[in-house]
């Protein structure tokens, strides 16, 4: 195997000092127009690539930012990386994307492995609803954001949407199109967003002076395509049936859809759906699946600014709670009236 060439192979080959060859790297405006090109030149030559691992032992931190979501499988944490990635490119930093899995366990195998790679700073949407976790890793002062979720305290920035707005949209819409009993597909009784949706769901059925009982939950511990489809075969089975259904997420609305499509119930004329997220598959489903848009891009640029302003306002930053709106975006799913 060839030896990799260092910044010493670099100033012999330019016939300058290694300092010179630092300065050209890392401030090339202290060097004359003539030596930099001589010394760009036998980097180009030599292949020569800064070492990041000694960069980093000088600085105290890497230039790569982790982001650690719930579901790599879910669009939505992949629009969420996007936009995450776009804002840490502007500052000339990478972004390292990793998935819990849900598991507060892996969650924090993956806080310590961030630290133990000084990296500039997390965004997270925490699988540990205790806190712990965070609490364990913030003792090592990296910045960390949190994202799809409210901030419980002072002790960090966070990006979220106004999930109880969001099932009221949900809710609501089904509502105003005649259907009186509501069956919703829930997730993870330890996500708050899943508890929120409920509650803006609730909140809907008031105002719309129906019961609480219009509102028939059927729980799910996963918020995947098949945790879809065994919630589909059970709402098959309820007696009454209801006329309609809110999903706690697209993935969850897909795998009902597919439930309800072998059983040969149409929809939206036997049940009506309606989704969370709006993922790119929502409207190139079977049926177009109408769904609460959330602005994924945006929330993952957002906390990626957030991150970056924390870590260079030291000492001096003040955490902020940002909350965006979502939006119905409707489809056929839902879109026959009763």
């Amino acid at each position: 195997m060839a030896r990799v060439a260092g910044i010493k192979d670099v100033a012999r080959q330019a016939g300058v000092s290694v300092g010179t060859v630092s300065n050209v790297i890392n401030r090339p405006e202290a060097v004359l127009p003539e030596t930099r090109a001589r010394v760009l030149a036998a980097i180009e030559e030599l292949g020569y690539v800064r070492s990041e691992s000694a960069r980093q032992l000088r600085a105290g931190r890497s230039r790569i930012m982790a982001l650690l979501v719930l579901d790599m499988g879910n669009p939505f944490f992949v629009d969420v990386a996007r936009g995450a990635e776009r804002a840490a490119r502007q500052a000339g930093l990478g972004v390292m994307v990793c998935n819990s899995g849900q598991s507060p366990a892996e969650e924090a195998e993956y806080l310590g492995l961030f630290a133990e790679q000084r990296v500039c700073g997390v965004l997270i949407t925490p699988a540990d609803a205790t806190g712990r976790n965070l609490e364990s890793f913030a003792r090592h002062g990296i910045p960390h954001v949190l994202v799809d979720r409210v901030a419980s305290g002072t002790g960090s920035c966070a990006v979220s949407v106004d999930d109880v707005r969001g099932g009221a949209l949900a809710a609501g819409h089904l509502i105003s199109a005649g259907h009186r009993s509501v069956a919703y597909v829930s997730g993870p009784g330890d996500l708050h967003q899943i508890r929120d949706r409920r509650v803006g769901a609730l909140s809907a059925l008031a105002e719309a002076g129906l019961p609480p009982e219009a509102l028939v939950e059927i729980p799910s511990d996963r918020l995947d395509v098949a945790a879809g489809r065994d919630a589909g075969a059970r709402l098959l089975g309820l007696v009454p049936r209801p006329t309609a259904v809110f999903c706690a997420n697209d993935l969850l609305a897909l795998g009902v859809l597919q439930a309800l499509y072998a059983a040969g119930v149409r929809v939206p004329q036997d049940i009506a759906i309606v989704g969370y997220d709006d993922i790119e598959f929502a409207a190139a489903a079977a049926v177009p699946l109408t769904s609460v848009r959330q602005p994924a891009v945006v929330m993952g640029r957002m906390a990626a600014e957030l991150l970056l302003e924390e870590a260079d306002e030291a000492g001096t930053h003040e955490h902020r709670s940002v909350v965006l709106q979502p939006e119905l975006v409707v489809r056929a799913s839902s879109s026959t009236p009763r």
